[in-house]
Parts: C-alpha cells; structure tokens; sequence
C-alpha cells in the first residue's frame, strides 16, 4: 500500500459539526484524519498516512439524540465539537 507523508494533516474537512441523530448502542467511528469520503466518519484512509499517527476514535451513546461531531479535526474534546473550528483559518 502508498503511503502519503504526515503534512498538513489532520485536514479540515468543514468548519462546522455535523449534527447527527444518534442509535443508542450503534458504534460510530469518528475520522480523526480528515482524509475520509463518509466525513465525519471514519473510512480507514489513516492507515495511507505515513507511520499510521491517526485511528477512528469510537464512541457509542445510551439515548437517540443529536450529537455534534466535529468535521474541522482541531477538537480538544474528540469527537464532539468544541467551537475550535471558529479559530480555524480561512472559517
């Protein structure tokens, strides 16, 4: 497999969450590289980074609810959205 060199990354994908309607009990993996097309979800295009320095960060919720998952990468609080995407340049 090609590997791509670790510069630049993680790439913003959006500066804004994704508001997304959660499954109590689903595992939802969340793109912590900004490579990924099902953005903001992880499809495994970490692994093409090279020395694999990015995983999925997986979580699941107890109750449906909306949930806002950052789309920008520059979280603190991976992978809930913390407002980072307002320093972002260029937002």
């Amino acid at each position: 497999m090609e590997t791509i060199p670790n510069e630049g990354l993680p790439r913003v994908a959006k500066c804004e969450p994704a508001g997304i309607m959660v499954e109590p009990g689903k595992v939802y993996s969340w793109c912590s590289c900004g490579l990924t097309q099902k953005e903001p979800f992880c499809d495994s295009s970490h692994k093409i980074v090279e020395g694999m320095p990015f995983k999925s960060v997986k979580v699941t919720f107890d109750k449906a609810e909306e949930v806002w998952f950052c789309q920008c990468k520059q979280t603190k609080t991976p992978p809930f959205c913390d407002g980072s995407h307002k320093k972002v340049a260029g937002s």
